[in-house]
């Protein structure tokens, strides 16, 4: 196991909070850059200096508040698991990384899921959770 970065992460959560703008137009099966942050045990990473990662916006609570799935370029499967491809890249929803999120761990849209894997992604979902 390697080295956490709280103290990194904690200083980046402090800058984060602070920002003042408006929260970014984002629709549902988009894919953003997010600061998800330096997690505890099997929870998943953010990577760099921003430690982000993409996550998918599963779905829009409130303004400027979103239900994200993470996403992961290794390959993997299971029932916790969506493979999709974007960019030419074969990847996949972590069902299990689930999370609300505010607007301001958001960087840059990445892309979107095309219907049908959207579609697979809510369908996944549910036999998981419901």
């Amino acid at each position: 196991m390697g080295i956490k970065r709280f103290i990194e992460w904690i200083g980046l959560k402090e800058k984060l909070h602070a920002k003042n703008y408006a929260a970014p137009h984002v629709r549902e099966g988009e894919i953003w850059w997010a600061s998800i942050g330096e997690n505890v045990g099997a929870e998943i990473n953010g990577k760099s200096g921003l430690f982000t990662r993409p996550v998918i916006i599963f779905k829009k609570l409130d303004r400027g508040f979103y239900f994200t799935i993470s996403v992961t370029s290794k390959l993997k499967t299971g029932t916790w698991y969506v493979s999709f491809r974007q960019r030419g890249k074969t990847m996949a929803a972590y069902l299990s990384q689930a999370r609300s999120i505010d607007y301001r761990r958001l960087y840059s849209k990445l892309g979107e899921l095309d219907a049908e894997d959207f579609k697979r992604l809510k369908l996944g979902f549910e036999k998981l959770y419901l």
